[in-house]
C-alpha cells in the first residue's frame, strides 16, 4: 500500500504567525510604555541612582525581543509576498516596506538610544549623588516616544491589514 502525503502551503499560517506576533509586541510595548514606565516615575524611582542600571536591564531585554519580532514579522510578510496571487503583490510590497521600517526602529532602540540614555544616567561617582536628570536625556526621551509613536502606529497598520485579509480568507 504507498501513501502519499500532499504538502500544501497555507498562507493563513504566516498570516497568524505574523499576527500573534506583532499583537504580542505592540501588547509588550504599551504595557512597557503606559504602565511599568508611570509607575516608576510615580513612585520616584527615576530619581534614584539605580534606575540607569535597572531602565538599562530591562529595555535591553526588551529591545532584544523587539528586534526578534521585527524579524519575524519581516520574514511573514516577506513569505506572504512571494507565494500570493498577483492582487496582493503591491499591499505586501508597502507592508514589508513598513515591516522594514519596524525593523529599523527596533535596531536603532537596541544599538543607538538605550546605550545612549544608559551612558547618560550611570553614575560613575559613588560619593556624588545625582541631583538632577543630565540634560541630553529629555532630547533622548522625546527621540525614543517619538519613535515609539510612528512604531505603535507602523504595527497598527500591518495589524489591521492581517485581520482584514484573516477575515476575508475566512469568508471565502
Amino acid at each position: 500500500m504507498t501513501t502519499f502525503s500532499k504538502v500544501e502551503y497555507n498562507p493563513s499560517r504566516w498570516l497568524t504567525v505574523i499576527l500573534i506576533t506583532l499583537a504580542l509586541w505592540m501588547g509588550g510595548s504599551m504595557v512597557l510604555d503606559f504602565v511599568i514606565m508611570p509607575s516608576m516615575y510615580m513612585t520616584g524611582m527615576m530619581n534614584q541612582s539605580e534606575f540607569a542600571s535597572a531602565g538599562s536591564m530591562i529595555f535591553s531585554a526588551f529591545n532584544r525581543v523587539e528586534v526578534v519580532c521585527a524579524a519575524v514579522g519581516l520574514t511573514g510578510l516577506m513569505a506572504l509576498g512571494i507565494t500570493l496571487p498577483e492582487g496582493f503583490s503591491n499591499r505586501i510590497r508597502t507592508l514589508s516596506i513598513l515591516a522594514v521600517g519596524l525593523f529599523a526602529i527596533a535596531l536603532t532602540y537596541t544599538y543607538g538610544l538605550t546605550p545612549q540614555m544608559t551612558a547618560l544616567g550611570l553614575n560613575l561617582n559613588l560619593f556624588n549623588p545625582v541631583v538632577e536628570v543630565p540634560t541630553g536625556m529629555n532630547q533622548l526621551h522625546f527621540s525614543y516616544f517619538s519613535l515609539e509613536l510612528i512604531k505603535l502606529t507602523l504595527v497598527g497598520i500591518v495589524l489591521g491589514w492581517c485581520v482584514r485579509t484573516t477575515r476575508r480568507e475566512a469568508v471565502h
